[in-house]
């Protein structure tokens, strides 16, 4: 499994008001490969160069400077840190704090200095929902894989009891064992649940609550699986093929159907929604409009497009002003758009531009109806 530090929401709310004059955010193209790292690193140097011309245009002091540069220049030298990368890095240094974040999917190069780190490769990373874990069992026993919009199946580990399959052994000593067993069709089902249980236990500890499980069984484990899950979004569409039959390659493929299918038919439910509560004022796609209402707290759940550029600032009132050409004070309009819902309690999700509607980058359901003021 490719290495992922997925910050939580608190977390990813806590980088983004974090205000330092000397903020510097570093996202870079990195790779698994070892053999690759010589090239990520003399990237690494090239960028915290660049970050050091930028900071020194700036009114700040000479000390102050020095010591994010050097931080982020001691990174270079960390073995530890190299040991295990991912398909990106982001790094964010300031006068109090340096962290890092390995990502699955790939971020565009990207320097920034500013009085805010520019989080929108974080944003991104967790409000995307291309990724699934696939659950395959059978009597020969169960597998834990999952596939996302950046990569493809990728073996994640179960901690399975070294008896485990022996719950699907029946006595041969015509049910008189030490230990009784049930008998008959019923005690089939019992076996074939407790059997299940133990994966699934598994299972719910290791794929997040918001991410879907598909399930690949055999005919009379799937059953048995699904009536003992507790994981909320394991979907009624399974894999259907034999779970022992398949290469990871066809593994790949019909998950992704089946994955393409259930967030489109999310996207159309979620239009249809829409469309019904704008006609109550409780559902906008200008960009003015969910600005404002995600000041308010007014934003139920949030749809972003993940390409948007738009840069600008919102003031405390929600009013946008956007800027032609990036400036230092300037950020990421539809990304700030984005925290504010999170910060309201709100729930967002990244998606093309082509999945939206009205061709805006953003679409909101709103709790209540909100006013937007005037654009700056």
């Amino acid at each position: 499994m490719l290495p992922a530090d997925i910050p939580t929401t608190a977390h990813l709310l806590e980088l983004i008001d974090a205000r330092d004059d000397a903020s510097v955010t570093i996202a870079l193209p990195s790779s698994p490969v070892p053999s690759d790292h010589d090239n990520v690193r003399a990237d690494l140097r090239s960028a915290v160069s660049e970050a050091g011309r930028m900071l020194a245009q700036k009114d700040l002091d000479a000390g102050r400077v020095e010591a994010v540069v050097e931080a982020l220049r001691a990174l270079d030298a960390d073995q530890e840190f190299w040991r295990h990368q991912s398909r990106s890095l982001v790094i964010f240094a300031s006068s109090t704090r340096l962290e890092t974040f390995r990502l699955a999917n790939r971020v565009e190069r990207n320097v920034a200095v500013g009085d805010r780190f520019d989080a929108g490769a974080l944003l991104r990373a967790t409000a995307f929902p291309h990724r699934a874990f696939i659950v395959q069992i059978s009597q020969g026993g169960a597998r834990l894989t999952e596939i996302s919009a950046d990569h493809g199946v990728v073996e994640r580990e179960l901690h399975l009891p070294d008896d485990h399959h022996t719950l699907l052994e029946h006595a041969t000593n015509d049910g008189q064992a030490d230990m009784p067993r049930s008998q008959g069709s019923t005690g089939d089902r019992i076996e074939r649940e407790r059997y299940c249980r133990v994966v699934q236990d598994d299972v719910v500890t290791i794929a997040p609550r918001d991410v879907p499980v598909i399930l690949a069984a055999t005919v009379d484990l799937e059953p048995a699986y699904r009536a003992v899950n507790t994981h909320p979004r394991l979907l009624e569409a399974k894999i259907d093929a034999h779970p022992d039959s398949l290469d990871d390659a066809e593994l790949e493929q019909k998950a992704r159907a089946i994955l393409d299918a259930e967030f489109s038919r999310e996207l159309s439910e979620w239009r249809e929604l829409f469309g019904t509560r704008r006609a109550d004022d409780l559902a906008t796609s200008r960009l003015v409009e969910v600005a404002a209402a995600a000041t308010a707290a007014a934003v139920d759940e949030l749809l972003f497009d993940i390409d948007a550029t738009l840069e600008g600032q919102i003031d405390e009132f929600g009013v946008v002003t956007t800027v032609e050409e990036p400036t230092a004070s300037a950020y990421a309009v539809v990304d700030e758009i984005a925290a504010r819902v999170l910060r309201g309690g709100g729930t967002v999700r990244g998606v093309r531009n082509g999945d939206l509607v009205d061709g805006s980058p953003v679409a909101a359901l709103l709790r209540f109806p909100v006013s937007a003021p005037a654009e700056g």
